[in-house]
């Protein structure tokens, strides 16, 4: 990724500190990017994501929809010229992303250089209580730009140069009543048919590898916890059993080249403290029922000043980089056939288009 484009990733990935491990919560995201004169990468990026594992992925430079996970690829087996027509949509789209990009950078009275055009929505549904959710973002040069508010089916705008866009929208009200049911309904059964089809891999349950890592005796203990799924997991530190969150540093839920998760709690702790009183870390994954409790002894503790019991974290960080900077778009979607949907126009362009840029299955 070129080193301009790293001051616009978006990450949009993250967990609370709540207790237990929040979600039987599942998912189904759709992220655009459009950019402007970024050497060596697309002007144009789409992808989508189920429970955050990436489903579909399309570019300007290869200007094809293709499946990204087997499951999807089967799925559509039965649906003829499924991705020529996803193709297609992607396709007619592009002008409208770039289009909105020109548009802003008058507004925001900019010349030349590297800019970001981001849209980024989708859906949520929780298992076991039913509840759901959905969100559509605009974003520009990695700010906020445009939301919708599901509640008053109107839009916010935190910059003065979306004001004008967001009246343009607010006046749609057969569009933003659509937009409210496509998120707390069409959404929802688009993404349990997406679980359905990949019940094997994003149902699934898998134990995490915990460990006490150090890189000197005054440094920091973390608690480290790789390979688990899904993503939903607290890791957090215990003294004498109850939960301590003194000189605590929680890190970010990072996705491993294999699908899996990681994710390290860091606890402020000098050595003459954690041997005379106990220190635990605690690790509750969604799926798991028990907790899985490290204490925090001398024998535990794998350090890198001790060569031989040195254990390096090692993570899917770029590829997670490289999914969240596609972070973005203009693309909503009306109903059409079984099949797929139409995009309703969203953009400063009032250029129409009927082709399907995600189409569901």
């Amino acid at each position: 990724m070129n080193v301009n484009m790293k001051g616009f990733v978006l990450l949009v990935l993250g967990i609370g500190l709540l207790h237990t491990a929040s979600a039987v919560t599942h998912s189904l995201n759709y992220f655009y990017t459009a950019s402007s004169e970024i050497p060596n990468f697309p002007e144009f990026v789409a992808l989508s994501m189920v429970d955050g594992v990436q489903t579909v992925y399309y570019d300007s430079n290869s200007q094809r929809a293709v499946p990204k996970q087997d499951w999807m690829n089967k799925a559509t087996e039965t649906l003829p010229r499924y991705w020529e027509t996803v193709t297609e949509s992607f396709m007619g789209n592009q002008p409208n992303f770039k289009a909105n990009i020109d548009i802003a950078k008058q507004r925001f009275n900019q010349s030349g250089g590297v800019h970001i055009s981001q849209r980024m929505y989708g859906c949520e549904w929780n298992d076991e209580t039913g509840a759901t959710g959905g969100y559509f973002q605009d974003g520009y040069d990695g700010e906020d730009f445009l939301a919708l508010d599901l509640k008053t089916k109107t839009w916010i705008a935190p910059k003065p140069q979306a004001v004008i866009t967001k009246y343009k929208l607010d006046s749609d009200t057969a569009q933003n009543e659509y937009l409210k049911n496509y998120f707390t309904q069409e959404c929802i059964e688009w993404l349990k048919k997406y679980l359905d089809y990949g019940k094997s891999t994003l149902m699934r349950t898998v134990r995490p590898s915990v460990s006490l890592l150090q890189k000197t005796p005054s440094s920091p203990v973390t608690c480290h916890a790789t390979g688990f799924y899904p993503s939903g997991v607290m890791v957090f530190w215990q003294k004498e059993r109850q939960d301590h969150h003194e000189d605590v540093e929680h890190g970010e839920t990072l996705q491993n080249d294999d699908g899996t998760f990681q994710k390290s709690t860091h606890l402020t702790v000098t050595p003459e403290e954690w041997k005379k009183t106990q220190y635990q870390c605690v690790v509750q994954v969604t799926g798991i029922k028990e907790d899985i409790i490290t204490v925090l002894t001398e024998s535990e503790i794998k350090t890198n000043w001790n060569a031989t019991n040195f254990v390096p974290i090692i993570g899917g960080v770029v590829a997670l980089l490289v999914i969240v900077a596609v972070v973005v778009g203009v693309v909503i979607w009306k109903k059409k056939s079984k099949k797929g949907f139409v995009p309703a126009s969203t953009s400063d362009t009032d250029s129409e288009n009927s082709g399907r840029a995600a189409q569901q299955i």
